[in-house]
């Protein structure tokens, strides 16, 4: 008998150790847990402001009037706030000259641009001929090279086609159409993958053509991608420098320049205009940053099965 209250009180015991522990490796889970979250968030924060920091340095810049950006005291806010930056990014510079030769060019070479990549990425992506893998290969090679080094070509090309003294920005958004084409082809082919060709088949069969198929059924299902892909040469065109640079010679008031080789007119051997440069960068990014707003819902599903599939 006492040999089985000895049992009964040591699983009883047993029972009640298991029983106090839980709670204690629950708890302790739980501190960890918080410890992790918050460290976790604590990098998050440090992220965001040091990815911050220069567009609030830049609007500050942008707000300081006279010798305040070169002051050694620190504050959040601009001490004696002006627009005068701003006033003579507008009054002084042709300003609105250099934003519509950007979105001219910008708007020209996403055009050709999307229409080369999305005709040829069907081609890769329907047509089986011979060659179709060698070619693909090929665009995967000419992408490793950076475009820098075709630009002593693209400089004679435009020559030969008369387009440096005539339309030089209609040559400068040819260059970077043709510059987008391979990394846009892939992209798109990719997304053309995964539209089951069954859907034209069947439009094929109810009567439309080939390139009724194409534009009524394939290219609306491939929207994500076209607008990802638009909005990429967009913005490669933008605030491209090297090539404009090189392709586009100023007139007496520079108007015929782009708003990158505008704000790069702004300085001289002898002064900066950092306050200058800030109202006007901030102006440049404007339109940027709305068309990407715009488009941002496409752009993910538009890269990411672009890509994977490609």
């Amino acid at each position: 008998m006492n040999d089985i209250v000895a049992e009964e009180a040591a699983v009883a015991a047993s029972t009640s150790a298991k029983t106090t522990r839980r709670p204690l490796r629950k708890r302790r889970a739980g501190v960890l847990g918080g410890v992790k979250l918050a460290l976790t968030y604590a990098f998050l924060i440090v992220m965001a402001i040091f990815a911050l920091f220069p567009i609030y340095f830049v609007v500050q810049a942008s707000l300081a009037g006279g010798q305040n950006l070169y002051s050694t005291d620190l504050h959040l806010l601009p001490v004696q706030p002006t627009l005068d930056n701003y006033v003579y990014a507008f009054t002084k510079e042709p300003l609105f000259a250099w934003l519509l030769n950007t979105l001219l060019v910008c708007g020209l070479s996403t055009l050709y641009g999307l229409v080369a990549s999305m005709t040829g990425a069907y081609a890769l992506s329907r047509a089986r001929f011979r060659g179709r893998q060698l070619t693909l290969t090929l665009l995967l090679v000419l992408q490793a090279f950076p475009g820098l080094l075709a630009l002593v070509a693209y400089y004679y090309l435009l020559q030969f086609l008369q387009l440096m003294d005539t339309a030089p920005l209609l040559g400068l958004a040819i260059v970077y159409a043709a510059s987008s084409i391979v990394f846009s082809c892939w992209n798109i082919k990719g997304y053309f993958d995964t539209i089951p060709v069954e859907l034209e088949q069947a439009a094929l069969i109810d009567g439309a053509s080939p390139w009724q198929a194409f534009w009524k059924i394939t290219l609306p299902l491939a929207l994500p991608a076209l607008a990802a892909s638009a909005l990429l040469i967009f913005i490669g065109g933008w605030s491209e420098f090297a090539v404009a640079n090189v392709l586009l010679n100023a007139n007496e008031d520079g108007s015929n320049l782009t708003f990158i080789l505008g704000l790069y007119r702004l300085q001289s051997d002898f002064r900066t205009p950092w306050g200058y440069f800030a109202a006007t960068s901030i102006i440049f990014s404007v339109p940027l940053i709305a068309i990407f707003l715009y488009a941002q819902r496409f752009f993910r599903s538009g890269l990411t099965i672009g890509g994977v599939k490609g």
